[in-house]
């Protein structure tokens, strides 16, 4: 812990109901003219975009809309944007949606200032010049994408979730409004919900943790905890939803300065090879690594069972730190997170893919972050164990 560390953050941060409402603020600050407006279908028919369109336009600013981030965004969905951004005469970039409008948003932004092909970024600091002003506005409690400076595209040539991080992709000015997410079903509510605790519980035990992400990420995980099945329960439980997008703001904080680590690591690669979304990989991958984790790590674990609202008075570490696993595996089911074999039933194509899988989740840098080494023999064992 006595090392010197850097973290970044987006330099505005606008938190709780109804602050939607003062981003006109921060366009006028930003002095452009024109925005891309980078959203999807969905948020189109909620009348989310009218609304942000008519913020934006109160501010004095006009704008375009490129709607067409389908899931998790792909390379193919990053240049169509870009040729909207170009072509319409844009200046800076607005995401509204959940983690892949953001994503994609930063990655248009990428191509606009660096040039070249968004394959060319896969990895860590190679993006070199700032990208457009971004303001990034989530509609889910979980991704963190707002807070970071890490976006994943699909490479849909080779098959495989690049990870492109960098400190120059941090959005501009993030919108953390619960009001937002009052509409999500209870589904995406438990799959972004775990992915943010997935954020938090990776960067509390990562081998690149730090004293602050740290403690933002038990707070994470004390709000995860104490509201997730509030908000999945009851969509309309402002309390509970705008816990959970402090949770998520906070996990974004914590994963994007002390990254993540084993499930996100195995989670790319089964969003690339069967398109199931990134926040229901990570909750279905969850259990298992706790359980193939915990004991590398004791007394972190045993810290989070007590943020879990575990009583671990009286008991050893290793004890406590099983508490954590009781507490996951508990959650999980209560908001009924399934079996991967519910998502991907053909079995004999899973079993087919688990090698390549392996590979990628490797090669993607984030096991190496795991307090318990693992190869990629024990990778496809933790796959099938999921399945």
């Amino acid at each position: 812990m006595l090392k010197a560390v850097e973290l970044r953050m987006p330099p505005v941060l606008l938190q709780g109901p109804g602050c939607l409402a003062l981003m006109g603020k921060e366009v006028k600050r930003l002095g452009r003219k024109k925005a891309l407006l980078i959203t999807d279908k969905i948020m189109e028919k909620a009348g989310y975009v009218e609304k942000v369109g008519k913020i934006l336009e109160e501010a004095g600013c006009s704008f375009a809309v490129f709607s067409d981030v389908a899931g998790e965004p792909t390379d193919k969905d990053v240049l169509a944007g870009h040729e909207v951004y170009k072509k319409n005469g844009c200046e800076f970039l607005v995401a509204l949606g959940g983690g892949s409008p953001i994503d994609a948003a930063k990655a248009i932004g990428i191509l606009e200032t660096n040039g070249g092909k968004i394959t060319d970024y896969m990895g860590l600091e190679k993006v070199q010049k700032p990208v457009l002003p971004l303001i990034a506005i989530p509609t889910t409690a979980g991704t963190g994408s707002e807070i970071t400076k890490v976006t994943i595209i699909n490479d849909t040539v080779n098959n495989v979730k690049m990870l492109i991080s960098s400190p120059a992709i941090v959005p501009t000015v993030a919108v953390a409004d619960p009001e937002l997410t009052l509409s999500l079903p209870p589904a995406v509510t438990a799959s972004t919900g775990l992915d943010a605790f997935c954020h938090a519980i990776e960067a509390f035990v990562s081998k690149k943790e730090q004293p602050m992400t740290d403690m933002v990420a038990l707070k994470a995980i004390e709000l995860i905890s104490g509201n997730l099945r509030k908000a999945w329960c009851n969509g309309d439980d402002i309390v509970a939803r705008s816990n959970m997008m402090i949770a998520s703001t906070l996990g974004g904080i914590a994963f994007g300065n002390a990254s993540v680590t084993l499930i996100h690591g195995m989670s790319r690669p089964i969003g690339a090879v069967f398109h199931i979304a990134h926040g229901i990989s990570n909750a279905m991958l969850l259990p298992v690594w706790a359980e193939f984790t915990y004991l590398s790590k004791p007394e972190k674990f045993a810290e989070v069972a007590k943020a879990m609202g575990e009583n671990i008075s009286g008991l050893s570490i290793q004890q406590a730190a099983k508490k954590a696993l009781d507490a996951i595996v508990s959650l999980c089911n209560d908001v009924e997170i399934p079996p991967l074999r519910k998502l991907i039933p053909d079995q004999a194509e899973f079993e087919k893919q688990l090698p390549k899988m392996a590979r990628d989740a490797v090669a993607s840098g984030s096991p190496g972050n795991n307090p318990r080494s693992v190869t990629e023999e024990k990778i496809i064992e933790l796959y099938k164990k999921a399945y």
